[in-house]
């Protein structure tokens, strides 16, 4: 079998590498920033350098597509920096210069990773099934833009139907390699990882907080079958239990403290804007607001089941934090620089907000 993945050197695409390495496919691998070949499980892929988001791209990836039997686009900008291309550029552009190199190259399967942020929010806790409601958070640039993906896509299903088209749904991803993305995501670089965990941090939480995770190689092992069975349609991707504030709380420090939604909005907003902060508050909104989902569907299906509970993956995330680990690519090693006066990263106020 021959698989592309764009966005190959990523949280989900490092651990895709690793899963189709052991069925013995032939990879090709998209990035903008090729990783280092030597470091595993870079080095069993073909890579090729490309920028989704620019116009020559599609003669680039028709080519890096040419006899493939599966595509996995798993490129996106989440939460990108300043410097980086800009997350519209990426993802909305990106994804229509892959969907067409995908249609002029005739490839048979297309596996997108879309996120149960693309869900209409629902009651708090009620649990959401693939039939639900697709028009995203308000306020959440990422969550609006993965809906936007999901419309895409169902374009794309009917204007081909030849190619069997599947998508992923999954909640927080995570694994010890992309433990320093999401404290650049999510960490003041001033903040001294040693913290992490310890009994004495204070982590500001509001009450009704609630977080879904799943393990980086569980997403990897559902796009896998997703490509063995040559399934289609949507996928919900979850493990369990839904971790509350207080058990988030005591993974990433000691006790949970209180705090307003609108205190802890206000914070995010005067720190993304001058630098001292990397969260931008509109996660704060996805947060809030994002569904929690049912992954049955995936499991009676594909027959996939999480190795990894969410509590492990907290611990193994929070334990790589502390540790300073970070992974082999751009993607899982950024920098810790910090510039006082500006944002750190990019704003993930929907576009016109």
């Amino acid at each position: 079998m021959k698989v592309v993945v764009t966005g190959a050197s990523g949280n989900v695409g490092t651990a895709l590498l690793r899963a189709l390495r052991a069925d013995g496919c032939e990879i090709v691998g998209i990035a903008r920033r090729i990783p280092d070949r030597a470091r595993e499980p870079y080095s069993s892929a073909r890579w090729v350098s490309c920028d989704i988001g620019l116009a020559a791209s599609v003669e680039t990836l028709r080519a890096a597509c040419a006899g493939a039997d599966v595509l996995v686009h798993l490129a996106w900008a989440i939460h990108p920096r300043r410097g980086d291309p800009p997350m519209r550029r990426t993802n909305s552009i990106g994804t229509d210069n892959v969907l067409r190199a995908v249609a002029e190259a005739a490839v048979p399967q297309l596996i997108a990773a879309s996120s149960c942020a693309a869900y209409t929010p629902a009651e708090r806790w009620r649990r959401v099934s693939e039939g639900w409601r697709l028009s995203g958070v308000p306020g959440s640039a990422y969550s609006v833009s993965k809906a936007e993906l999901e419309a895409k896509l169902d374009r794309f299903e009917a204007s081909h139907p030849e190619i069997r088209t599947a998508r992923i749904r999954p909640c927080g991803i995570a694994q010890a390699e992309s433990a320093a993305e999401l404290a650049d995501w999510i960490l003041p670089p001033w903040l001294p990882r040693w913290l992490l965990g310890r009994r004495l941090l204070p982590v500001p939480l509001w009450r009704d907080f609630r977080l879904q995770l799943v393990h980086s190689s569980d997403v990897a092992s559902a796009i896998r079958r997703i490509a063995h069975h040559r399934a289609a349609g949507a996928f919900n991707l979850a493990a369990e239990p839904c971790l509350g504030a207080d058990a988030l709380a005591a993974a990433f420090g000691g006790f949970r403290l209180p705090a307003p939604r609108r205190a802890l909005d206000a914070a995010a907003w005067t720190g993304w804007r001058t630098g001292l902060l990397p969260l931008h508050p509109a996660w704060l909104t996805l947060a809030d607001r994002a569904c929690l989902i049912d992954s049955s569907a995936a499991r009676r299906e594909l027959g996939w089941a999480p190795r990894f509970g969410a509590h492990e993956i907290c611990a193994e995330l929070v334990s790589a934090m502390r540790a300073g680990r970070t992974g082999h690519s751009a993607p899982l090693a950024p920098s810790r620089r910090m510039r006082i006066g500006r944002p750190s990263h990019q704003s993930q106020r929907p576009r016109g907000r």
